[in-house]
């Protein structure tokens, strides 16, 4: 529609420039002609006139002058008439005779002894006045005035710009009318039934050879036809290389090899995922709908899953247009250009949200399991809504499996810890994984949590339990025993409660390794000018807005390298991405004050006018916008106090394809146990972020590179497809 608006608004546009123009060239030939009409027609009425007042004037007979200069002003046209004497005096004059504000213009026609005229303005009326000499015995003596109405030749013009400017509307009218039916209803819609085949193609839906164009796009489609064939063709030759790389451990996972691996082991059984986090939130932003991808790990990890293997993923449906988006039962298919599986949206109210995700989940579960030093808020209000809503998820889960037999599911994280347990109960042969995307606590730790058994018998329900280490995974079954009666084998890492058993795995996830052509494409540093950053050396920081990513300390940490190396001030920016999350909790907002407070008093403390030691961009950016900041970067500072893994560690490494840039990890970081490149510290050791930093700016090419591919081949041989198949073979194998 957009594309029609403007070819429409170019036809308008250059319709009026040709109607513009040729109403004035008409105004202008018109103007002339009138022009020159009056002032022949004023000469020789003044000629005239001065035949009947010059015996009159030679004799002086002022009255009869007066009783002749009123009786020819009584014409329409004739506005005035007056007689001057040799010293511009006035002699006899109409009443109200308009002069030219010309100074001397009576007496320069008297010298000069020729007829001059002039336009005089007056109100709303134009008069023309013509001053014509007097002569006694060939002596110029006076000078008559004739002044006439010239208004009509305003009026004249004015008459034919309104008749341009209506016929102008006219005209835009229906060559618009024209030009939006031609392009709305052959071409644009001709080229829509084209995208729509090309659609039907790529998705599989139809074969290549019944792409279909209309008219004039014919030819077009025939060569497109063909291209499709070439790329069908060159597909099925990975998706048939990829099945043969099924049985070789070596060769590397990519998304393909997934989608075959799922085909060769489900056998077409569909996954479903069950998260509180959705891949994309729909919101109004104006009069327009945008759609973008939350921030966070889970999103990250799983979506490249559900791209390459489809199913169904149930989120909790958070933005202000997700309903709108969405059909009667809240699904939608996604990614929104390409779909490849189905989103179905829970919508939950206002109360439940407070309870279940901000207070149980995010005030309780999540500082519990995080040594970040925040007390966790437990209430049984939140522990009620946390059970209700876990309830829900798991009922919309069996609605949606209810015709399907052994249906896998993937449950993620630490707001479904119940829903385990509700699926197994109703469906015993589904098979139920549940993945722990945050740390477990020590035993010790987690016995602080009221309802901690509840919890524990609710994951239990699962066939198979995934943490991110083994650490986390020997701190469960310490839980385990410590809490629930059953029976813990060590040996195979299980839990028998019952009639049945759960495994405990460490998965550690990642990310999807980018393509060979992002990998050689050159960064572009215009995003860095827009913010100011003219540095010769960039820090990066990214992060969720969150107390355990520990931001405040590595402000400190940057602060103090500006403090013992004053070199290092007005060439190196640290800049700090800080995607908002939890708002509506009252401690995420506390923080993101404080983060936003220390960046101000450190650009005080050592800022100039032309550079800021600390950007601090308080929003999120898209995944693409990230990869070209991770390849700007010369270090990036992942100074985590607790963390499950942190994924932006392994996103700086893969996106750094010239093998160049520094990463500064911490050692609480699950990622610290995978990145064995990185240079490992104690966040909250201000002088060991601050001599990473400058090891990091001082480290030579050699060097980086050294460092940079051990940690590109670990996250190339360890990604998020070998991460998910792993995950599901795991789970197949407890059949």
């Amino acid at each position: 529609m957009r594309q029609v608006l403007l070819v429409t608004g170019g036809v308008v546009l250059a319709v009026s420039l040709i109607v513009g123009f040729s109403a004035l060239n008409q105004a202008n030939q018109e103007q002339l002609e009138l022009t020159s009409r009056l002032q022949s027609r004023s000469q020789v009425l003044a000629d005239s006139l001065a035949e009947s007042i010059e015996p009159s004037y030679n004799t002086r007979a002022t009255s009869t002058l007066q009783r002749v200069i009123d009786r020819f002003v009584s014409s329409e046209r004739l506005a005035g008439l007056g007689v001057f004497d040799s010293s511009g005096n006035t002699v006899a004059a109409s009443e109200d005779l308009p002069l030219p504000e010309e100074r001397n213009f009576i007496a320069n026609v008297m010298d000069s002894d020729e007829l001059r005229g002039s336009f005089v303005p007056r109100g709303e009326v134009t008069y023309y006045v013509v001053a014509l000499p007097l002569h006694e015995d060939e002596r110029v003596v006076g000078a008559l005035t004739v002044a006439q109405n010239a208004t009509y030749i305003d009026e004249s013009i004015r008459s034919i710009w309104w008749n341009s400017l209506v016929r102008l509307f006219s005209q835009i009218l229906l060559f618009a009318a024209a030009i939006f039916i031609l392009v709305r209803w052959v071409f644009y819609r001709s080229v829509s039934k084209l995208v729509q085949s090309l659609q039907a193609i790529r998705k599989g839906d139809t074969p290549a050879d019944t792409l279909e164009g209309d008219g004039f796009l014919r030819p077009l489609a025939g060569e497109i036809s063909k291209v499709t064939s070439s790329l069908r063709q060159a597909r099925t030759a990975a998706s048939e290389e990829a099945r043969m790389r099924l049985e070789k451990l070596d060769s590397p996972w990519t998304a393909d090899r997934l989608r075959e691996f799922i085909k060769a082991q489900l056998k077409n059984r569909p996954i479903f995922v069950l998260s509180n986090a959705e891949p994309y939130v729909h919101t109004k932003v104006k009069n327009t709908v945008e759609w973008t991808v939350p921030a966070g790990g889970v999103v990250t990890a799983i979506e490249p899953v559900m791209e390459a293997c489809g199913g169904t993923w149930i989120a909790h449906g958070s933005g202000d247009a997700d309903k709108k988006t969405a059909d009667a039962e809240g699904k939608l298919k996604v990614p929104p250009e390409e779909p490849k599986y189905t989103l179905k949206r829970i919508w939950l109210t206002p109360k439940e949200v407070a309870g279940y995700y901000n207070g149980f989940s995010n005030e309780a579960l999540w500082p519990l399991c995080h040594m970040a030093h925040v007390r966790p808020q437990f209430r049984k209000e939140d522990w009620h809504e946390y059970k209700k809503v876990n309830g829900l998820f798991a009922k919309t889960l069996l609605q949606e499996v209810r015709h399907l037999e052994r249906p896998i599911v993937l449950v993620q994280d630490y707001h479904l810890a119940l829903v385990p347990a509700l699926i197994k109960k109703s469906r015993p042969d589904a098979q139920v994984a549940i993945f722990w995307h945050i740390p477990w606590p020590s035993a010790a730790q987690f016995n602080i949590c009221p309802s901690r058994k509840e919890i524990l018998e609710g994951m239990l329900g699962a066939d198979l339990i995934g943490f991110h280490t083994q650490q986390y995974c020997n701190n469960f079954i310490d839980t385990v025993g410590n809490e629930v009666e059953s029976r813990i084998d060590l040996e195979h890492f299980s839990v028998f409660r019952e009639d049945h058993r759960t495994f405990v795995k460490p998965f550690p996830a990642s990310i999807a390794f980018p393509g060979i052509a992002e990998m050689h494409r050159k960064p572009d540093r215009s995003m860095l000018e827009s913010l100011g950053i003219q540095s010769k050396h960039l820090v990066l920081g990214v992060d969720r807005m969150d107390y355990i990513k520990g931001i405040l300390e590595r402000f400190k940490g940057f602060e103090f390298l500006l403090d013992a190396h004053p070199e290092y001030r007005g060439t190196v920016t640290l800049l700090q991405i800080g995607s908002p999350t939890r708002e509506s909790v009252e401690k995420y907002r506390e923080y993101a004050a404080q983060v936003s407070a220390e960046a101000e008093r450190i650009n005080g403390k050592f800022g100039t006018r032309d550079w800021k030691p600390i950007v601090f961009e308080h929003r999120s950016y898209p995944h693409t916008t990230l990869r070209e900041l991770y390849r700007l970067a010369d270090a990036c500072l992942v100074t985590s106090l607790h963390d499950g893994m942190n994924l932006v560690a392994k996103e700086y490494a893969a996106a750094r394809g010239d093998e160049a840039g520094v990463l500064i990890l911490s050692q609480f970081a699950g990622a610290s146990r995978d990145l064995r490149g990185a240079l490992i510290i104690n966040p909250y050791s201000a002088e060991e972020t601050s001599a990473a930093l400058r090891a990091a700016l001082t480290m030579s090419k050699t060097e980086q590179h050294r460092r940079m591919k051990v940690m590109r081949a670990s996250v190339s041989d360890y990604n998020i497809y070998r991460w998910s198949a792993e995950l599901i073979k795991a789970l197949l194998r407890l059949e």
